[in-house]
Order: structure tokens, then C-alpha cells, then sequence
């Protein structure tokens, strides 16, 4: 393998993998494309140290897209704990096919982020 891996995946990323957050040193060498939002058909939970994001609802959920490579997928999907608690899943954005990461199980017992966009 070469010392240089090529970045073959996107990634939409909405809470503490965003920059200024404690998780992005994940993504340090990743290449960053942009802010964006996704369409309004999601729903953001605050879960406290980090969001979660579900499929169904009226939220435009705001987040950054990354190019990234195999070796940051897979340390993303250790951290989102892929496929048992969140899947990685595909949505279009204005930089292409990029993954996002959705909660599988009820969050009812937690608090709505109407507005779409995590912060602490």
C-alpha cells in the first residue's frame, strides 16, 4: 500500500466530528469540501456530548461533507459503532453521494434539535 491512500468515500458529518468539535481529530487528514445542509426529511436528537440523527421528520440537518479513505471509514465506523447503534447510510448532497450516519434505535426520551444544526 502506498504512504498516500486515495480518499474513495464522502462523509456528511453533523456533530462532534465537525470542526471545532472533540471527535474531529478523526478526520484531521481528511479532505474537507464544505458546509451543506441535507434535505428537510430527517429528525436531530441532542444525546448530550453528541447528536443523533434518524431518518423521518421535516429537519434540514446542517453538517460538513469529507473525502476520506478507507482507514478513516473505518475508525468512523468504530466510533458510530456501524452497523449496530448507527448504519451508515447514503443521501445526496451538493458535493455528491456521501455518507451519513443514522441512529437505528428510539430517541423519544431525548430533547428535539428543532433547528437542525448541533452545538454543545
Amino acid at each position: 500500500m502506498s504512504s498516500v491512500e486515495k480518499e474513495n468515500y464522502q462523509v456528511f458529518v453533523y456533530g462532534s466530528l465537525k470542526s471545532g468539535f472533540h471527535n474531529h481529530a478523526l478526520l484531521a487528514t481528511s479532505c474537507y469540501l464544505g458546509a451543506c445542509r441535507t434535505p428537510p426529511r430527517f429528525s436531530m436528537y441532542d444525546l448530550g456530548a453528541f447528536p443523533a440523527v434518524a431518518e423521518g421528520g421535516t429537519t434540514a440537518i446542517y453538517g460538513e461533507v469529507y473525502k476520506v479513505g478507507d482507514d478513516v471509514l473505518a475508525l468512523l465506523d468504530q466510533l458510530e459503532g456501524h452497523p449496530e447503534w448507527y448504519c451508515r447510510t447514503v443521501i445526496e448532497t451538493e458535493y455528491g453521494d456521501s455518507y451519513i450516519y443514522l441512529i437505528q434505535e428510539s430517541m423519544t426520551a431525548y430533547a428535539q434539535v428543532e433547528d437542525g444544526l448541533w452545538v454543545i
